[in-house]
Order: structure tokens, then C-alpha cells, then sequence
């Protein structure tokens, strides 16, 4: 991730210039480079490779960077840097025993996702089966646009905030199904802000079939969403709407009643 995305933005006296260049190498290491040297973090981040360097040996020092031939990894440590959001959040500790009950009453996964920026984020999931080419874990990130999690988050933002993620955003197409343009997108957002669902139908891989609902705090506010997955060949559509659907609605609804006791807690 370029450091250069966050040049635009309007910088207080209090900004940590060390600390950005630090989650960016970070945020360099992916399932497509999981070793890196200091040229290729240099590069992918537009950091200098002094700086690069100094960021590199300090995460290595710290523990949560290892060298092997001159290549960097990330350690299991970083995975804290996760745990900590969720354990602050106390999402997985809410969520679990309502998405285990989702889960054994339909026989299909659940997930639940946060927005960053223009992708979703896992941050808690009851899987069943593995129904996806690509592998699903707390932390995976996939293009929000394309997914049934990222189009009901989407839908909730603002209009500025909305118009900010089409800035930033890369509407790729990843099949036939998938909606890359903005019009069409907005018209399905109004759709989700009116039925407080959205099923999509094969856009992020073929053969996925995936319902999504709101999970909302104690004022409201829509911070998360919860999904079912099934494979489009095993499961029709009907059999999601007529009978997943309000068990999804139900449990979306549990947790976020179980969020706002937790929130008022801390009151």
C-alpha cells in the first residue's frame, strides 16, 4: 500500500509521519508477497529504502519481522495487531454464539465484515464448509463493490463519503455478474436502504451465491454486516430469501441488540 494515498490528506501538528511509514511496509506483505526485500517494500510503498530499512530492522528487533537471505517476513506477532482491534471491538465474543446458532440451523457459513477504505474487512466468521476458491479467514480483504457485505456498507455511507470511496475505488470486474459502474451500484445501494438486505448473485466468483444484512450500534449507526454464503448450484435463490433471510435478519438483529448492552456498559 503506496504512502502516497494518504499525501492528500490534510495532516494535523499531532501526525506521526514515522508511524504511517511503519503500518505501510506493514500493509506491503500479502498473500501474493509474503517475503519482500527492502528494494521490493520500497517499491510497492514509494518509502525511500533508508527509511524502509530503519522500519524493516526495527519490526525485526521488535519481533514481528523476520530475515532470511536478505528477505523480510512478517511473524505471527503482527496477528495482535488484529487481535487487538476485535478484542477492543469485543465483536467475536458477541457475535459467535449468534452466528453458531445462524450456522447450525442452516448448514451454510456466516461472516461478518467491517468497510476500510474500499474493501471489506473479516473480522469474525463460522464457516462450515469451504465453498470459495479463494480462502476466507478473519482478516481476509476482498473489493467491497463486489460483495453482498461491502454493497450493504456501502449503502450506508454518506453521500460524501460515498462520492470519496468512488474516487479511491477500482470497479473490477471479477465475472460476468459483477456491477462495475457507478449508476448501477447506486441504484442497488437505494435498493438496500430500502429492504434492508442484498443478495448477490455471483459477481465476486462464479458459483457463490451470498445474502447480506446491517449490523447496527446502539444509535443505530449501520458498523457492520453480516452474510450467508452458499453455493449457487446447491442452494437456489429461493431457499436464501424464503428461509436463510430472516434467520440472518434475526441474528443481525440479536447482535446488534447485544452491542448496544455491551455499549451502554461502557457508559
Amino acid at each position: 500500500m503506496s504512502i502516497e494515498k494518504t499525501k492528500n490528506s490534510t495532516k494535523s501538528a499531532d501526525f506521526v509521519q514515522s508511524l504511517e511509514r511503519g503500518l505501510a511496509v506493514i500493509q506491503a506483505f500479502s498473500e501474493e508477497h509474503p517475503s519482500l526485500t527492502i528494494s521490493e517494500a520500497a517499491k510497492i510503498t514509494g518509502i525511500s529504502r533508508p527509511a524502509v530499512r530503519r522500519i524493516l530492522l526495527t519490526l525485526k528487533e521488535l519481533g514481528y519481522a523476520e530475515c532470511a537471505n536478505d528477505r523480510f517476513s512478517l511473524t505471527v506477532r503482527t496477528l495482535s495487531l488484529g487481535y487487538a482491534y476485535l478484542s477492543s471491538k469485543n465483536i467475536w465474543h458477541i457475535a459467535q454464539p449468534h452466528m453458531k446458532h445462524f450456522v447450525d440451523k442452516t448448514g451454510e457459513s456466516s461472516s461478518i465484515s467491517v468497510l476500510d477504505e474500499t474493501e471489506v474487512v473479516y473480522v469474525a466468521r463460522v464457516a462450515t464448509k469451504r465453498i470459495m476458491t479463494i480462502a476466507i479467514d478473519v482478516g481476509t480483504r476482498l473489493p467491497a463493490h463486489a460483495t453482498s457485505m461491502g454493497q450493504v456498507l456501502l449503502a450506508h455511507l454518506s453521500e460524501a463519503e460515498l462520492e470519496e470511496y468512488f474516487k479511491r475505488a477500482t470497479l473490477e470486474s471479477f465475472t460476468n455478474n459483477t456491477i462495475t459502474d457507478k449508476s448501477q451500484l447506486l441504484n442497488v445501494f437505494e435498493q438496500i436502504r430500502e429492504n434492508g438486505w442484498i443478495m448477490v448473485e455471483q459477481q465476486l466468483e462464479e458459483g457463490l451465491r451470498s445474502i447480506a444484512v446491517p449490523i447496527r450500534n446502539s444509535n443505530g449507526k449501520v458498523i457492520a454486516a453480516i452474510n450467508c454464503s452458499a453455493h449457487a448450484g446447491r442452494i437456489t435463490s429461493s431457499v436464501i430469501q424464503e428461509q436463510f433471510l430472516p434467520l440472518l435478519l434475526k441474528t443481525a438483529e440479536k447482535i446488534s441488540k447485544d452491542l448496544a448492552t455491551y455499549d451502554s456498559s461502557l457508559l
